[in-house]
């Protein structure tokens, strides 16, 4: 890459880099790489050999002058659609169809700004920027043709990568037009399409990236190879943190294909453990190879950890105050004076996140000292930090490919697995392919937290809530990953759902407060992080609440609600429930043996509520029906927001009632789908989603439909049998 200084006049610059009818690259950030133009080969060598200019500005468009368009996709797509997603916003603007286009995922250089996949914020941070890039690109392209044209501008415009002359019906490409555009200033200010006008956002589409994934062309980290790499099986203790004392690796050696057994590390944020992996020239003599070691472990003491013990200390700390995200009034008063009083303890297990496809990297420490890796991770930019920090050279000096990931749900922005590929590719000087197996990845984490949701409230002799109190208790994810100092502090990411922000019922007393406990228990975010473990206690409370009130639990969240005056989420919730209670025809009496129970939950800029539809039976509980309402603000895809939000009831009925993960002597006791389970089809409820349309700035979609899933469903096994489940998972046939 040459930088060339940003005094350099631009004609001159496009002379000396030879670039004059080269191409057209444009893109925005907020995050500018330094000053300055740069010659870059976009890795699209292959099919468009010529250079391009490139702005200092990202995410970007790449148009050769032969009419050829790719679009980069900054984001990794995990299942969540940002393959789709990145170039529709584009596209819509630079008024280009999608099958005109050509997508390519970055590689993790800072050019293209933030690249991580989580948080659900590929479309709520990119909806204006990336909408931006395919207008300025528009409005140079129709001044480059009037100026060839020598016509007012607005006797021109755009149509299908092309632009036309609206009183001569003349018609230039964009590739024709691609040297003169380039030579144009990029506009400060653009002008953006008005919801009513939109083309391609917002309007069902087929996704180009599902094709090749039902044919079995797509590449997935899995599928990757390189010449003359290694696989790398690794045998990692299984009581977590223990120590190699002696390994035996006599008969590993024996099998065909193993060329090496070396003792290496799994770098994790908090701390280092010890494993053993075997080297081989195919996976399946690395896997014998492993299964055929003999290893002396030193437990170091961790033998003692245990799940158990994690929630009696998490009990304990809920008898002690804690430090407030925000109160209102008096709680302590109320809830001493008040005739009716409540109290309960929410638990939310730890839990494996399980993508389909397994961890999987492969590294290539150079005899240079640069370092190469090909890994299905949610952060390129991410992981070349962090194999740079690791291996103590400059970031410039480690590239990275990204293909498409077979699920994620977090675990792959978690990035041990890559560091252990690095490890090993310096012992081996040579490529090598780690790849984790399903028990690596259930039984050696990280986990999301288990919590403890510490409730409290009061309702007065006229049925109104007067004091709420949620204390919500655990492991802190800043704390153990980022090394957060959080003494005398409450963990800020875990109000998320529970905040007076995400959750704004009108309560006249009450107070949200948060406690860390440590855990040695490695750790990281799930699929919707905290509010899946903080919503449950917290909807399932209100839904206390309104029984003890003699209330109808959707009324009294829209009661609470209402008291909030002009607050603008209280008003989206309002909507939602309404909504909602319409669809799922809540005032409609059921049969005996029937329930229903509701929940809402605000997470990533997006509401969502769920009605449960339940019913007992001699064999327990059954789900009949899931009817959901969510409100996303404005949307790229209609059928995606419905396939994450269908997702989001799988994943979060499998977390309710299927299996947490527990550990015994420091080791976890679920090791495969056999005993950490998830939903089968046959067991799947009738789903009905309704999105709610309206003109707000776009909110997340792949994780908010989640949080409401858990209480939701306790609350109609409530209304059905009279039990209130206070702890997760559960059995549904034992009730």
């Amino acid at each position: 890459m040459k930088q060339v200084s940003s005094s350099i006049n631009r004609r001159s610059f496009l002379k000396a880099a030879g670039l004059t009818g080269a191409g057209f690259w444009l893109g925005f950030t907020t995050q500018a790489n330094g000053a300055g133009f740069q010659v870059v080969n976009p890795n699209t060598a292959a099919e468009s050999p010529n250079a391009v200019l490139a702005f200092e500005l990202n995410p970007f468009i790449i148009i050769d002058n032969t009419g050829g368009i790719t679009l980069i996709n900054h984001r990794p797509d995990m299942g969540q659609g940002s393959w789709q997603a990145v170039p529709t916003m584009i596209a819509e603007e630079l008024e280009v169809s999608l099958d005109k286009i050509t997508v390519q995922q970055s590689n993790g250089l800072r050019k293209y700004g933030s690249q991580l996949s989580g948080g659900s914020s590929t479309v709520r941070t990119g909806w204006k920027r990336l909408r931006e890039v395919g207008a300025a690109a528009r409005q140079m392209f129709t001044t480059a043709a009037a100026n060839r044209w020598n016509v007012p501008v607005g006797e021109c415009y755009a149509e299908d990568g092309t632009i036309k002359h609206k009183p001569s019906g003349r018609s230039l490409t964009y590739g024709e037009l691609a040297d003169e555009a380039s030579k144009l200033p990029v506009p400060e200010k653009v002008t953006l399409k008005a919801k009513k006008d939109f083309k391609l956002i917002g309007k069902p589409a087929q996704r180009a990236d599902i094709p090749s994934k039902v044919t079995g062309k797509a590449v997935f980290g899995m599928d990757m190879t390189v010449p003359g790499m290694l696989y790398a099986s690794i045998e990692h203790c299984p009581v977590l943190h223990g120590k190699v004392v002696s390994i035996d690796d006599s008969q590993a050696k024996k099998i065909p294909g193993v060329k090496a057994v070396v003792k290496t590390e799994r770098p994790m944020p908090h701390r280092t453990s010890e494993a053993v992996a075997v080297l081989a020239t195919n996976y399946w003599a690395a896997l014998q190879g492993r299964r055929a070691l003999k290893i002396t472990w030193d437990k170091a003491g961790y033998e003692s950890m245990t799940t158990e013990r994690y929630f009696s200390e998490l009990r304990e700390k809920s008898k002690q105050d804690a430090i407030p995200y925000y109160t209102t009034g008096d709680f302590k008063t109320a809830y001493e004076n008040a005739p009716k009083k409540l109290e309960g303890l929410y638990e939310t297990p730890f839990l494996a996140h399980a993508p389909l496809e397994p961890e999987v990297a492969i590294a290539h420490v150079k005899p240079d000292g640069s370092c190469e890796i090909w890994a299905p991770v949610q952060g390129p930019d991410g992981a070349i930090q962090e194999v740079s920090s690791y291996l103590k050279i400059p970031a410039e000096k480690v590239s990275v490919h990204v293909p498409f990931l077979g699920g994620a749900f977090g675990r792959k922005a978690y990035l041990d697995f890559v560091l252990e590929a690095v490890h090993l590719s310096k012992q081996a000087k040579a490529p090598v392919k780690v790849v984790w197996t399903r028990e690596d990845d259930i039984t050696q984490g990280p986990y999301r937290p288990g919590m403890l949701s510490a409730m409290r409230g009061a309702v007065d002799n006229q049925g109104n809530v007067v004091a709420f109190e949620h204390k919500f208790i655990g492991e802190s994810i800043q704390r153990q990953v980022f090394r957060a100092n959080l003494d005398g502090k409450a963990d800020d990411w875990a109000k998320e759902g529970i905040g007076k922000e995400e959750s704004p019922y009108a309560f006249p007393n009450a107070v949200v407060s948060n406690s860390s406990v440590k855990t040695e228990i490695p750790i990281v975010w799930w699929r919707s992080v905290y509010p899946s473990n903080g919503s449950f206690g917290h909807e399932s409370f209100v839904d206390e609440l309104a029984h003890a009130a003699g209330k109808d639990p959707l009324a009294l969240r829209l009661e609470l609600l209402k008291k909030a005056g002009d607050d603008a989420v209280a008003k989206r919730f309002i909507n939602v429930l309404n909504v909602l209670r319409e669809k799922s025809g809540w005032d409609k009496q059921l049969p005996a043996g029937q329930g229903k129970g509701v929940a809402i939950a605000r997470s990533f800029a997006s509401q969502c509520a769920h009605v449960v539809l339940v019913e007992k039976t001699a064999q327990g509980v059954k789900i009949r029906k899931v009817v959901t309402v969510l409100d996303c603000g404005m949307y790229v895809s209609p059928d995606n927001v419905r396939a994450q939000t269908e997702g989001n009831i799988v994943y979060g009925l499998s977390a309710a009632i299927k299996d947490g993960i527990t550990f015994t002597n420091g080791q976890a006791d679920q090791s495969n789908f056999h005993n950490f389970r998830a939903m089968r089809i046959d067991e799947m409820p009738e789903v009905e989603i309704h999105i709610i349309e309206n003109e707000e700035e776009p909110g997340g979609v792949g994780e908010p439909g989640l949080p409401p899933v858990a209480p939701a469903l306790c609350n109609a096994i409530f209304s059905a049998t009279g039990k209130r489940v206070r702890t997760l998972p559960i059995d549904l046939a034992k009730l």
